[in-house]
């Protein structure tokens, strides 16, 4: 999760929690610590399989949309790491943008944590019964 008020964080992972989702949440409240795990710990996603990501837009250091683009680039191997903005930016433009740079799922706050938990389960359950194939390398 990458949140900068710890208010909402807490918040969320509460009602993660509530929805019987019990993985690890690991909280980050800036881009450049969140970025540094995803991509460089031996914990992270890139070294250590898969992962889904809450992302905020509005962080101290960067925007979530340049955090969104790095991961969804061609060439990262985070491309199809599954992400949900949960961000106050209600702008249908901002949205869109998002949805184009491929985020899976835009939440705006404050949420309706009940429709949350079930887009939280849903998305879930998806994952674990589809399984994406990588692009050949050839047909690059």
């Amino acid at each position: 999760m990458i949140e900068d008020d710890e208010g909402h964080a807490r918040l969320i992972e509460k009602n993660i929690r509530r929805a019987g989702v019990s993985n690890e949440i690991i909280h980050f409240t800036d881009g450049t610590s969140a970025l540094a795990f995803l991509y460089e710990s031996p914990q992270g996603p890139a070294m250590n399989g898969p992962a889904l990501v809450l992302l905020d837009l509005n962080l101290p250091d960067m925007s979530g949309t340049e955090i969104l683009m790095r991961m969804k680039a061609e060439d990262s191997p985070l491309r199809r790491t599954p992400i949900v903005v949960l961000t106050t930016t209600d702008d249908k433009v901002e949205i869109q943008r998002c949805y184009d740079l491929g985020a899976n799922v835009y939440i705006t706050k404050p949420v309706n944590y009940e429709s949350f938990a079930t887009a939280i389960r849903q998305l879930g359950l998806f994952l674990s019964v589809i399984q994406l194939p990588e692009q050949a390398e050839d047909a690059r």
